[in-house]
């Protein structure tokens, strides 16, 4: 019997699709059919780490598959757990904002939707759309923002303080990092190739490291009675919507070591950008109203430094953008730089006169951590008086 040897065949198999790429999806999600219903036209927005479309009464996040020292979105689980995060930590401010998170899937036509079943390629965060005339930046810019507003707004954060939980971190750790943070800040922010004002930044750094060498304790303090929570993390105007009720988007969500503040640091933040919008008087509307509701021993010394320290941080991440392969709007940088350190030297000046102030001595030796610190010391060798040139009102 003729046995015939064969080989058994299937059917050709098409080629592994390949993941599609971040210009894939952002052209996907620029086009209006890509949404249950349709729109006629959808408005994007890119930030350091994100794309942002407007469409309709929705707004998608798709978060970049980027990494950076303070952040790593680089894989699928990644961002998706980053997204659930943002999801969970902006319901605190903006509970009826932020709606869910859901899959960008691709189907076996490789096609993507929102939503729909196939392979998940990426993950996005679904929120309610705001009116951005009544956003706090806005209403500052076309002379529409009022004191009820403030008020408002001042109640809302209060409550947020008072309800935040306190992050635990040893009193050592909390100074180490602000030292690490003057140490980053100065060794940006006197890179020659940016061409900052190196007198000015030096004047800066040298009264923020005074401040630590003679108040450490106090900062210990601030620690040891709880005074660190879990906070916002990017208080700006941008983020604050001033309609009913108030609502604060945009939490920092992929660190949660830098949303551990003290909520006085976080309102010097907004204070300081309240000012570099021409809006001071509003800022330090709601450092007096905050400050008084919530009573719980905050000094004038110490809210100044954590306003010159934001500034001088803010100098340095503006500036560090330069040091991207191909940052977006180079022209932007140095001028926004100079900017928040016009703010900071202002400050350091009014840090440097409470520091030379007399006090009682018999209040002054306090303990930080281990170390007995002497608040009697002599300024850091390299401290050397600097006048700033009174702004015009």
């Amino acid at each position: 019997m003729l046995v015939e040897n064969h080989t058994l065949r299937s059917d050709p198999q098409p080629p592994p699709l390949s993941d599609p790429s971040l210009n894939d999806k952002v052209a996907f999600l620029s086009r209006g059919d890509a949404y249950q219903p349709p729109v006629a036209a959808v408005m994007r927005r890119e930030t350091h780490m994100s794309f942002v479309f407007l469409a309709g009464d929705r707004a998608y996040k798709l978060k970049k598959p980027v990494r950076f020292p303070y952040l790593d979105f680089s894989t699928l689980a990644r961002r998706e757990a980053a997204c659930c995060a943002e999801l969970s930590l902006n319901r605190r401010l903006a509970p009826d904002i932020y709606r869910g998170v859901v899959a960008l899937a691709r189907s076996a036509r490789d096609e993507l939707a929102i939503g729909g079943g196939g392979e998940i390629v990426d993950w996005l965060v679904v929120m309610n759309r705001l009116d951005e005339s009544q956003m706090l930046d806005r209403a500052n810019e076309e002379g529409r923002l009022q004191r009820w507003q403030l008020d408002r707004l001042a109640a809302v954060l209060v409550q947020f303080y008072r309800r935040a939980g306190a992050a635990f971190v040893a009193p050592q750790a909390h100074i180490r990092e602000l030292w690490s943070s003057l140490a980053f800040n100065r060794r940006i922010l006197c890179d020659s190739r940016f061409r900052l004002p190196a007198g000015r930044v030096q004047h800066i750094d040298a009264v923020q490291r005074w401040f630590l060498t003679e108040r450490a304790g106090l900062l210990a303090e601030r620690v040891r009675a709880r005074h660190i929570i879990d906070g916002h993390g990017d208080l700006r105007p941008e983020h604050i919507w001033l309609g009913d009720p108030v609502r604060i988007i945009d939490c920092l969500e992929f660190n949660a070591r830098l949303r551990m503040v003290d909520p006085f640091d976080e309102i010097a933040f907004l204070c300081i950008e309240c000012e570099r919008l021409g809006a001071a008087w509003a800022g330090e509307y709601l450092r007096r109203h905050i400050t008084h509701a919530l009573d719980d021993g905050k000094s004038e010394e110490l809210f100044v430094f954590y306003r010159c320290h934001r500034a001088t941080l803010r100098a340095r991440l503006a500036i560090a953008h330069l040091l991207e392969p191909d940052p977006r709007t180079p022209e932007k940088w140095a001028p926004l730089a100079r900017a928040y350190l016009q703010i900071a030297a202002a400050d350091a000046v009014r840090l440097d006169k409470i520091l030379r102030r007399p006090r009682d001595r018999s209040a002054l030796r306090r303990r930080a951590g281990d170390e007995w610190l002497r608040p009697g010391a002599a300024p850091p060798r390299s401290y050397r008086s600097w006048r700033v040139p009174r702004r015009p009102v």
